[in-house]
């Protein structure tokens, strides 16, 4: 019996690029637990990364879909895009609620990791678009995204010898949504927290929340898992969370039923 096979194939060439930008994403994430600076200096965060980060996931993308997508699988792809374009419309800022996730993690289970990491930066790309959501924050949210594809193509299919299917495959996905959406929010919560609070006086007592630069590790995580508790984990994470479980629990099954017959019509099959 044949199974579907990944319309996006990650070859060697492939996993370099992508772990590479993977690494130059998550460094500009995580800069503000790693900066040391001395008392009084000045802290320059690393815009070059910033600017860098959307060639960088260009790059991945164009790489990725070099020789792996035919007219057909490039078909869904835009399609899949498309929806999740405007689902994102139709979810971005209400108290948490996101409908992106749920399409986007059933794609990646069906279509493969390098599938799932192309439409999570292009969905989240295209959604920006339709919002006039374009910002600093968007090269950052397609990264995430795309981590959220890649995961879901990378859960596993047998589990002790049997194949997942059925209702385990639904809470697999269930279970892994819930925990991309806490996620998420985790690593977006990183990117700004410095810049929503304002960046603390080495030294000075009574930083709150705030982000001290050349403080101890611990000490700034501590205070960065306090704000990310306070502003969104139990709001926005929670919501979105909710969100993305509920539509996989109850959409879940017929949509994968749909996914895998298109990608059987695109004739993506291996044996």
């Amino acid at each position: 019996m044949s199974a579907v096979g990944t319309p996006v194939p990650i070859g060697r060439r492939s996993a370099l690029v992508l772990g590479t930008a993977s690494v130059a994403g998550l460094m500009m994430l995580v800069w503000p637990l790693l900066v040391q600076v001395e008392a009084g200096a000045r802290v320059q965060p690393p815009f070059l990364f910033l600017v860098l980060l959307p060639v960088v996931l260009a790059v991945v993308v164009a790489e990725l879909s070099e020789g792996g997508l035919d007219a057909r699988a490039l078909a869904v792809l835009g399609v899949l895009t498309a929806v999740n374009a405007v689902l994102r419309g139709m979810g971005a800022g209400v108290a948490g609620l996101e409908l992106v996730f749920f399409l986007l993690i059933l794609a990646g289970r069906v279509f493969g990791p390098g599938f799932g990491f192309v439409l999570g930066a292009l969905s989240l790309f295209a959604g920006a678009l339709l919002t006039a959501g374009v910002g600093p924050w968007l090269p950052y949210q397609m990264l995430v995204s795309a981590w959220v594809g890649l995961g879901a193509g990378l859960l596993p299919r047998r589990v002790l010898g049997r194949p997942v299917t059925g209702r385990w495959e639904i809470a697999l996905l269930a279970a892994y949504g819930v925990l991309a959406a806490y996620l998420y929010g985790l690593l977006l919560n990183l990117q700004g927290w410095p810049y929503l609070l304002g960046i603390g006086i080495p030294g000075v007592d009574g930083q709150g929340l705030m982000f001290v630069p050349g403080d101890p590790l611990h000490e700034n995580l501590g205070r960065f898992l306090v704000y990310t508790l306070v502003t969104s984990t139990t709001s926005w994470d929670t919501g979105r969370a909710l969100t993305t479980a509920l539509a996989l629990v109850l959409l879940g099954p017929s949509v994968l039923v749909t996914l895998r017959r298109a990608a059987r019509r695109a004739r993506v099959v291996r044996a």
